[in-house]
């Protein structure tokens, strides 16, 4: 015979403005949208740049220098190989912070704040229908490791332009956001165990 449904009466108004709190929140995620469109326009800036410096702009390639931290002893008269690299990872890195982005905003909301009810939309994000506060975790120090690894290897790349103290500690930093999200994926994993594991 199956247990009876439980049914339950109102939440108890402290209960539920303790509940209802969980939409302060809100404003952050709209913020981070803010952020993220900033990156975007950030993104489409230094594409312009380097679309103009490879058509011989000078004004073009002197930004593109500034903002990768390039030097060079001789004169640069256009783009090299260097110079391309830098700016397309720097691209790069701005796309996968854009991703993390999406990632706390989507995944966040949806964990911590409300359902967004996309289970027949067709462009629901594969991860996001088994996403919970471990899997969020764990994702996102999996993106924190890809932005790190683009950023040492533009730091490798232009390696003239840095101190070795530089070189050192963002390798230093890198790896130990490697073993942070060993740590947490292996936590987690040890968690899902215990829970699976019959009592």
């Amino acid at each position: 015979m199956s247990d009876p449904v439980k049914t339950t009466g109102p939440i108890r108004p402290l209960p539920n403005l303790i509940f209802a709190s969980r939409w302060l929140q809100l404003p952050l995620y709209i913020g981070l949208i803010a952020a993220q469109a900033i990156y975007v326009f950030h993104f489409w800036v230094e594409l312009v740049h380097l679309i103009e410096a490879a058509f011989g702009n000078d004004a073009a390639l002197q930004k593109l220098v500034t903002s990768i931290g390039y030097k060079s002893d001789v004169e640069l008269t256009g783009l090299n190989e260097t110079i391309i690299m830098l700016v397309v990872l720097a691209l790069i890195d701005v796309v996968m912070i854009s991703n993390l982005l999406i990632m706390v905003i989507v995944g966040g909301y949806e964990t911590f704040v409300s359902r967004m009810h996309l289970e027949n939309h067709p462009d629901q994000p594969e991860w996001l229908s088994h996403v919970n506060a471990s899997v969020l975790k764990v994702k996102l120090a999996t993106a924190i490791i890809g932005i790190s690894s683009i950023h040492l290897l533009k730091t490798f790349i232009n390696a003239a332009n840095y101190d070795v103290k530089v070189l050192m500690w963002q390798t230093i930093i890198h790896v130990a956001f490697l073993f942070s999200a060993l740590a947490i994926a292996l936590a987690d994993r040890v968690m899902a165990s215990n829970h699976g594991a019959p009592h």
